[in-house]
């Protein structure tokens, strides 16, 4: 049994405003996101584009979600498609995020992504009244001002605050988890990837256990959850209980940090040094990313997905390095490696890298072999600061120029896609 008297008893609402794009893009068309039938589409000049949004009665209605085709949205009347408008998105959060000021001051204010936010309450309550109402206000504000749904959950910490939000507030807009609600409430979750944070891996690997409840996941042996998976069996054991220790803002599964990007051709690639020169753009990208938050990883990993005219398929394989690195060409040899060993010569759709292992970028030692390491590590960041300044366009490798390449294209997007 875990003694909750010793665990954080705040009040932290969990935002999530639902389908969002596809909302935004119902309202600017003058329509009611709740009750059209709308998909957000990357291209709508390509059959192939890939749904970033659908309003919910599309989704229930046709089973039209988010990561189907195009080609899937039956060709029916009543069904609106439209293409992002990413700037638009960007600025109607932002705003979103200002009601949420009106409540706490920023700094009890973590936006999780575009769409989803936490909030740290306590303290207010004197002034707005108990979680529930604040709750209940930030969603009547946003509901009147942008015509935007939206659902909260409430629990004593982010994660409780976050399974709350999946689990129960989605279905009737605002909800409220205590720790008391954990074995009632929580624990008859099944499937297990139901539950925030558990993949389909790791449920398939739990079931082989015998595990297929988050309470049988509670009352496992804790020593052999961390004997099978390290340090997550320790953070899944404990948050079957409901215990987060992390900060608001902190990430909810601590040890668990990596950097990565998937891309999704816009086209099927057969050329092998066209495939080389977007898994280049994108060990770049990739690379900058782990800069930005002065980070270097040992785990280099390498996803490939074949084209449908392949019948799907294609191979994700990892490769740990000695020396941590965040230095694009260093995760360009190791990913070019794992592509020559496993690439079958299909015509490739997705292309995936991703950086773990994850330590302080101050913490890389000098490699008495490599004097050169340094300054490449060095070079990246000089590279970073005059893309920061100039714009992501006005530093390119020689491949964005070419046929294969993606980067002159994507400089300018929002997001992956068009403002």
């Amino acid at each position: 049994m875990i003694d909750y008297s010793a665990m954080p008893k705040n009040k932290i609402l969990c935002v999530d405003m639902k389908s969002f794009y596809a909302s935004c893009s119902a309202v600017m068309e003058g329509l009611d996101p709740l009750s059209c039938y709308l998909a957000v589409v990357g291209e709508k000049k390509r059959q192939g584009s890939i749904v970033l949004a659908a309003s919910p009665r599309l989704k229930k209605e046709f089973g039209i979600k988010t990561g189907s085709r195009m080609f899937e949205i039956p060709d029916d009347p009543k069904i609106k498609i439209v293409e992002p408008k990413m700037a638009t998105y960007l600025r109607i959060s932002t705003e979103i995020t200002r009601v949420f000021n009106r409540y706490v001051p920023k700094e009890a204010i973590h936006v999780y992504s575009v769409d989803e936010s936490f909030i740290k309450v306590d303290g207010a309550s004197h002034l707005w009244g108990d979680a529930f109402t604040i709750a209940e206000k930030i969603k009547n504000d946003i509901e009147r001002e942008f015509q935007l749904p939206c659902a909260i959950g409430i629990g004593p910490n982010m994660l409780m605050a976050k399974l709350c939000l999946d689990l129960d507030a989605k279905k009737k807009g605002v909800g409220e988890w205590t720790y008391e609600d954990v074995q009632t409430k929580l624990w008859n979750v099944s499937p297990l990837r139901e539950m925030w944070g558990i993949g389909r891996r790791v449920e398939k690997t739990l079931n082989s256990m015998g595990i297929f409840t988050v309470g049988q996941l509670a009352r496992y042996d804790l020593e052999k959850l961390e004997n099978k998976f390290g340090i997550m069996g320790n953070q899944l054991y404990y948050h079957a209980w409901g215990v987060d220790l992390s900060e608001l803002g902190a990430p909810i599964i601590q040890g668990q940090i990596s950097f990565g990007k998937s891309q999704i051709l816009l086209r099927d690639y057969k050329e092998e040094k066209e495939i080389k020169a977007v898994m280049l753009e994108i060990c770049e990208e990739v690379a900058r990313r782990t800069r930005t938050h002065r980070k270097a990883g040992r785990t280099i990993s390498l996803g490939v997905g074949y084209s449908q005219d392949e019948f799907g398929g294609g191979f994700h394989r990892s490769r740990t390095i000695r020396q941590p690195t965040n230095v694009t060409m260093e995760l360009y040899r190791v990913c070019l490696e794992l592509f020559q060993e496993h690439y079958s010569g299909k015509t490739v759709r997705q292309i995936s890298v991703a950086i773990s292992n994850i330590i302080d970028d101050r913490e890389l030692q000098l490699d008495l072999f490599d004097m050169g390491a340094s300054k490449r590590r060095e070079l990246g960041y000089v590279v970073d600061s005059i893309r920061r300044r100039f714009g992501s366009s006005s530093l390119l490798r020689a491949v964005s120029y070419t046929a294969g390449g993606t980067a002159k294209h994507r400089a300018t997007l929002v997001g992956g896609h068009k403002m």
